[in-house]
């Protein structure tokens, strides 16, 4: 499996490229801002794009998706219960000062228990709602890794007081979907720094 996260826009998001290294074909996990950093990425391994992925449907994590997706035609995948959300980027980022590009129309409307596959590695959608109401992450079992987008960080967890957010919710997802992989699991964050599951366990107040 190949795999490489990029750091783009102003917010910080980390964009991830999973690949087959047998295929090379690829995703993309959040591809926020940057197009053009994301696609000479792809281009220096030689990866096509096959799927955009977005956790949850905030501007900041969907704004590059557009522009991916009429370069490559690649498809886009949301939680059908964020396609309101991503419909409204424009509103989303002119809360915080900002624009971003109009958002994608989705090709997939992604549920819990769906596979992705992408050449020789598949991606389980784990649905983890309480940042916003379609977050997913995304858990590839062999290579004991999981994509949390804003549900999970180091020592914390996604803001809950946005539109869509919800506290108790969130929790849940976090104790019941994601306390549940093994500790062992890397955790790659929407923002910040990676992390474990068991690390987490022990050390983030929201798993008390």
């Amino acid at each position: 499996m190949i795999l490489k996260t990029l750091v783009v826009g102003p917010l910080a998001v980390n964009c991830y490229i999973i690949a087959s290294g047998t295929t090379h074909e690829a995703a993309i996990i959040d591809p926020g801002d940057d197009a053009g950093k994301i696609t000479a990425a792809l281009q220096k391994d030689n990866l096509k794009l096959k799927y955009i992925i977005l956790t949850h449907a905030h501007f900041d994590h969907a704004g590059a998706a557009r522009e991916l997706q009429d370069e490559t035609g690649a498809q886009v995948m949301v939680h059908e219960n964020d396609a309101l959300l991503l419909k409204n980027t424009a509103a989303q980022a002119a809360l915080f000062g900002m624009q971003t590009a109009s958002p994608p129309k989705p090709d997939y409307f992604l549920k819990g228990g769906d596979g992705i596959k992408i050449g020789d590695v598949e991606m389980e959608v784990i649905e983890t709602p309480g940042h916003t109401p379609g977050g997913i992450s995304l858990y590839v079992k062999d290579a004991k890794v999981v994509f949390t987008g804003d549900t999970l960080f180091w020592g914390s967890i996604g803001r809950t007081d946005l539109p869509g957010g919800d506290f108790n919710t969130i929790v849940h997802s976090l104790k019941d979907k994601l306390g549940r992989l093994p500790d062992d699991t890397k955790v790659y964050p929407g923002h910040g720094d990676d992390t474990t599951i068991g690390l987490e366990k022990r050390q983030n107040p929201y798993f008390e």
